[in-house]
């Protein structure tokens, strides 16, 4: 088995694979203490003030002499990341050589997108009526315990929908309503109280063109018996969903949102270039992948700004960063209160350690588009979204921005998944095997001797099936959670 890694020949420090112990040599120099696995150790004398080097750019800078063989981490280095920065645009992206596409069997919708889920939802408009959305699901199940070309009857519950306000109302309403018209939806049940701030007069006149065939409403307040008029409602929905069929498709048919939480030391070394290299692979096929999390682009922003197709989407790429930037602050927060514990834990120590170890999932293809708030995804190739690092709120808003799946990297794990399949890609085997019940596929093998080119195959591979209608391990646990974006005053 590798022991360490020094991932750039310019790095000034190697990472643990394994734990090393104190006084065994690696390139040269001997551990002046033990190292735990995804940590990282000096390979020469670092002096204070002095950029700690990491994925061949800094990752912040050491708060004291640092010796060769000694532990690297928040004890002894910090950020070099401060407020809203200036940018400039030296393009550097590069296209990719076209790969081989391979067959998805899905499901056509009727404005041209395709679903790789033929479900029913209900969606209430408003926390208020979630316990009845939730009883309507219920009592349709017992009816139907047995479907026919539906893969499954689920609600979103959410605690929003009043008592909000401006833009933080429609924000809320917008998501909602993007829900309401994802392609992995075949019918939807819309569930209002009556009163709320989301009201459905308001919410039909904005929601655009969607198939009337597969939508319904009701309001609560207005029927004697919900339950009853929401089973007969989703009732009206399953006859047409029936008459769904999959079709076969190009795999560039589908957007695949890119996502990671719970990361470790190891999540920059395996399980995100891994999917790096499966983004790549997408868009030379002419398909769709959707990067998020802007806070955990802060201290990599500059290289993806580099890669956009041309100046305009280097500027929307400016204020996306810089945007999410003020949000810190007009509410007095620093920008790089950042990485979490459990990051930290697993050997991750500044933002930008954690940050240029994130963005491995974007691959090397031009930057393609960029969609900021309520913003649907309207390039191919790859593509930055608004939206924190939240995994609830970040997977939210990448189905709602109309990614048919996320490909979430961990290497803590977490049973998490969000309204579209959460495929959970481990970033070492000790995970996968501990907790095969949350993830889909291990990329710590990568480690253990096996290629990346061999991983990138069976996750192609993988992801075709997931397509194709194999559950993951979030569906077949259930685990379907909405958090919607929030950032205004409650009434």
């Amino acid at each position: 088995m590798v022991e360490y890694i020094k991932i750039n020949n310019q790095d000034n420090v190697a990472v643990a694979l394994c734990d090393l112990a104190k006084g065994n040599s690696y390139l040269g120099v001997t551990l002046k203490e033990d190292i735990a696995k995804g940590h990282k150790f000096a390979l020469a004398d670092i002096s204070k003030g002095q950029n700690v080097i990491k994925y061949g750019a800094p990752i912040g800078c050491a708060k004291q002499n640092i010796a060769c063989g000694e532990h690297v981490h928040t004890h002894n280095m910090a950020t070099n990341l401060s407020g809203q920065l200036t940018y400039c645009y030296t393009p550097s992206g590069k296209s990719l050589a076209s790969g081989k596409a391979v067959t998805v069997n899905v499901y056509p919708r009727y404005d041209g997108n395709v679903g790789i889920r033929n479900e029913l939802w209900v969606i209430p408009l408003v926390g208020c009526v979630n316990s009845q959305a939730r009883a309507i699901v219920k009592q349709f199940e017992k009816l139907h315990p047995v479907l026919q070309n539906v893969d499954g009857v689920h609600t979103f519950t959410h605690p929003y929908g009043c008592s909000q306000m401006g833009a933080d109302h429609v924000r809320t309403r917008t998501l909602l309503q993007q829900m309401a018209t994802h392609p992995n939806c075949g019918g939807v049940l819309l569930l209002g109280l009556g009163c709320e701030n989301n009201r459905l007069d308001e919410f039909v006149a904005t929601l655009g063109n969607y198939d009337k065939n597969r939508v319904r409403f009701l309001i609560a307040q207005e029927v004697e018996d919900e339950i009853a008029s929401g089973v007969a409602l989703l009732e009206e929905l399953y006859q047409n969903a029936q008459s769904d069929k999959r079709e076969p498709r190009d795999i560039s048919c589908l957007r695949v949102g890119l996502k990671c939480g719970g990361s470790d030391g190891l999540s920059g070394i395996t399980a995100n270039p891994l999917v790096g290299m499966f983004s790549d692979y997408i868009v030379s096929v002419g398909g769709t992948t959707v990067l998020t999390e802007v806070p955990e682009m802060f201290g990599a922003e500059q290289l993806l700004m580099d890669r956009c197709v041309d100046q305009a989407t280097f500027e929307k790429t400016v204020k996306l960063i810089n945007n999410f930037k003020q949000y810190y602050q007009d509410n007095n927060q620093p920008c790089y209160e950042n990485p979490s514990p459990g990051n930290k834990a697993g050997g991750i120590t500044t933002l930008e350690d954690k940050s240029l170890g994130c963005t491995q999932k974007s691959g090397t293809s031009f930057v393609c588009g960029v969609a900021l708030d309520g913003e649907r995804i309207e390039h191919a190739g790859l593509n930055l979204l608004n939206g924190p690092g939240n995994d609830m709120v970040a997977v939210t808003n990448l189905g709602c921005a109309g990614c048919h799946l996320v490909l979430f990297t961990t290497g803590r794990g977490t049973p998490f998944g969000g309204f579209v399949p959460t495929v959970k890609i481990s970033t070492n085997s000790q995970l996968a095997s501990h907790k095969s019940n949350w993830i889909d596929f291990d990329a710590g093998t990568i480690v253990t001797g096996d290629s990346f080119e061999q991983k990138l195959e069976e996750l192609v591979s993988f992801i075709q099936q997931v397509a194709n209608g194999k559950q993951t391990k979030n569906e077949l646990t259930d685990s379907r959670e909405i958090a919607l974006f929030k950032t205004g005053v409650t009434l």
